[in-house]
């Protein structure tokens, strides 16, 4: 029973798939079931199909490069963000996004506005946040890593990369956890003020870290 009503909260609450759900009981609750007995579970409940923008698509296997040192690498991006009040305004917001290389460990902020001053800001948060030195920054042409961010990095002893432009798969972890966020958080919330987004954010932010199930860290238990 108690496996039921798990399968059923992580598929309404997080939209998990069925190999993930099973990842998620045997680490956190000790519970052994198959991705197939997770399925009929699931089924037997009708939520076995999720909406359309969860289905999984088949993509090619490549292999990811990545360095072994935390804080070699941080790559950051930024991600456009639209909402509506409760009167029906638009509302854009960026979150900037910071993920290390090696660990995944990653670093959420969302401002009101998309320039270098909150580059600066949100780079100055990750230095902070991260638990380790970090050696090289990686960003792509965008109007707010250039000049300024960039020798704010070289000011505090960070080295900035750019990546090829037009070649957003060299910043594919970082792009790749945009996609996580819009599945597994954006579109589970509600707007209601930005007060109330960034404490939501920072919620998610300490899910991601220290509770998700990542593949790759699956994978690396075996």
């Amino acid at each position: 029973m108690l496996k039921i009503i798990i399968d059923c909260y992580l598929r309404q609450t997080y939209h998990f798939g069925q190999l993930r759900i099973s990842w998620y009981l045997q680490r956190y609750h000790q519970i052994n079931i198959s991705s197939g007995g997770v399925y009929h579970v699931l089924k037997r409940n009708n939520l076995n199909r999720l909406p359309q923008n969860q289905r999984k698509r088949s993509i090619p296997t490549v292999h990811r490069y990545e360095k072994p040192v935390p804080g070699h690498h941080v790559k950051i991006d930024v991600k456009f963000l639209f909402f509506k009040d409760n009167a029906g305004k638009r509302i854009k917001r960026f979150q900037y996004a910071a993920i290390d290389d090696a660990t995944r460990i990653r670093a959420l902020k969302i401002y009101d506005r998309h320039n270098q001053q909150n580059a600066i800001d949100f780079v100055d948060y990750v230095v902070n946040k991260f638990p380790f030195r970090i050696h090289t920054v990686q960003t792509d042409n965008g109007h707010e890593f250039q000049s300024k961010f960039h020798w704010h990095l070289n000011d505090i002893g960070i080295n900035h990369r750019y990546i090829k432009s037009r070649t957003p798969k060299h910043n594919g972890k970082v792009e790749r956890s945009h996609k996580t966020d819009k599945m597994e958080f954006y579109q589970l919330l509600t707007y209601k003020d930005d007060t109330d987004l960034n404490a939501k954010l920072s919620e998610w932010e300490i899910f991601y870290n220290c509770a998700r199930l990542h593949r790759y860290e699956w994978k690396n238990s075996l």
